[in-house]
């Protein structure tokens, strides 16, 4: 049976002086200097993704114009935007517990939208060509290529953007709603593209028919895609998310898990694809019974156990960060504090308001790092620590040491605001020779 790690002390307490450090010889820091240099790899290996999306990103937008012409890339662009802030928005409201790095989205976002957008397209295209080619039936062709081809490529290349956060940026992909935001971001890139090609081919269908009044196909592509069904792709993807999510939670023990899980997630939403793509070729009935009858209540479900692992994580800083108050790393108030939303919110305000924008922004990655320390401490407790568990535990309070003048204040002043009520109950029976109430005078 694991046993928990133990609980470090805070640096004012007898532990905190270590000796001096010896002074390395110059050779040997050179040395060591040489070692640990993984910062041009590095920054090789970030220059040649940048410039890996770019292409795409100049490629795809290219096919895409050719495709629709030029009025209606900009007629597709404009509606495609409609629906990305807001999707955009309701990811990082479930990220606002233990936000990750912003650049992890734009690199999701734009892998999706560039890279895995111009993999789709191409792929879909010569499979869908060489099966109607190899078959002589270009209407099964399409049909095939929309309910099988399509969900396996579309889902595989978003997938592969979940993939590269979960193994080169672990330490940020910690659990289940990491699975789920990346995920989502991805697919709401993709999803932004291939509403471009749609919606601008449908504006040339419009012009092309002469259409000078209603544009008949443009209004019933933009109210079926972005009314109607703006969550699908990220609906997809987010099983695969979720896949990666429950992986990530594993111990280094349950390597079954951690690599089954992630391919069943991607096969579900291969098979959710599928079973949407299918229903167009139902009619308008068989559209809309599949959108009654699974998709809506797929989005229902999947938001209310997004939104309950959110709640529980607020919980999980409740329960662990006492400890650490115990230790002298937290004020008493902090954890109850750092446990609710609203709290957290007026401790940046205060902070904002009273030292500036900046102060702000330290109380935010003071709150961030706190909670990667109780999901840390609650991975730990339960047996599911992996090898840099101390030497992760220890950044994570250096680091909310370093802010903890700024959020400390911030957080107590938060933490008196937001304190539960203590109510006063008369006693029941009264003291002999006092009568009456003893809290009127």
């Amino acid at each position: 049976m694991a046993t928990n790690p133990p609980y470090p002390i805070h640096p004012g307490g007898p532990a905190a002086e270590a000796p001096a450090p010896r002074r390395e010889r110059w050779w040997r820091r050179g040395v060591r200097y040489a070692l640990a240099r993984p910062t041009a790899l590095r920054r090789v290996r970030h220059g040649g993704l940048v410039g890996l999306l770019a292409l795409s990103g100049v490629v795809i937008l290219a096919l895409v114009r050719q495709e629709t012409g030029t009025e209606g890339f900009l007629v597709g662009l404009g509606l495609a935007l409609l629906p990305v802030p807001p999707l955009i928005a309701a990811f990082r409201w479930l990220d606002r517990v233990e936000p990750g790095p912003w650049w992890n989205l734009v690199f999701a976002f734009s892998w999706g939208a560039c890279a895995a957008a111009l993999i789709a397209i191409v792929t879909n295209s010569f499979a869908t060509r060489w099966i109607a080619t190899a078959t002589a039936d270009p209407s099964g062709a399409d049909t095939l290529g929309a309910t099988v081809i399509a969900p396996v490529v579309e889902e595989s290349a978003k997938g592969a953007a979940i993939l590269l956060v979960f193994l080169f940026r672990r330490r940020d992909f910690t659990g289940v709603v990491d699975g789920v935001v990346i995920a989502g971001v991805t697919a709401t890139g993709f999803a932004f593209t291939e509403n471009i090609l749609y919606l601008g081919s449908a504006f040339g269908t419009d012009r092309a028919d002469g259409d000078t009044g209603v544009a008949a196909v443009t209004v019933a592509t933009f109210f079926v895609r972005v009314v109607m069904s703006p969550f699908a792709h990220p609906l997809f993807t987010v099983l695969t998310g979720i896949g990666f999510g429950v992986a990530a939670l594993a111990g280094e023990h349950q390597r079954r898990r951690r690599v089954l899980l992630p391919p069943a997630g991607l096969l579900l939403a291969m098979g959710l694809h599928a079973l949407w793509n299918g229903s167009s070729s139902l009619g308008d009935h068989g559209f809309f019974a599949v959108y009654g009858t699974f998709m809506v209540p797929a989005f229902a479900l999947l938001t209310g156990v997004v939104v309950w692992i959110r709640q529980r994580e607020l919980r999980m800083v409740r329960e662990e960060l006492p400890a650490y108050a115990a230790t002298g790393w937290f004020s008493p108030a902090e954890p109850h504090a750092l446990g609710s939303m609203r709290a957290r919110r007026l401790a940046r305000e205060y902070a904002g308001r009273r030292l500036g924008r900046p102060a702000a922004r330290t109380v935010a990655e003071y709150e961030t790092y706190a909670t990667s320390l109780a999901v840390l401490r609650h991975r730990g407790d339960r047996g599911r620590a992996r090898a840099d568990f101390v030497t992760r535990e220890r950044e994570l309070l250096a680091a909310l040491w370093q802010r903890r003048h700024i959020a400390g204040p911030a957080l107590a002043h938060a933490a008196h605001l937001t304190a539960p009520p203590v109510r006063l109950y008369p006693p029941r029976h009264t003291v002999a020779g006092y009568g009456g109430n003893p809290y009127r005078s």
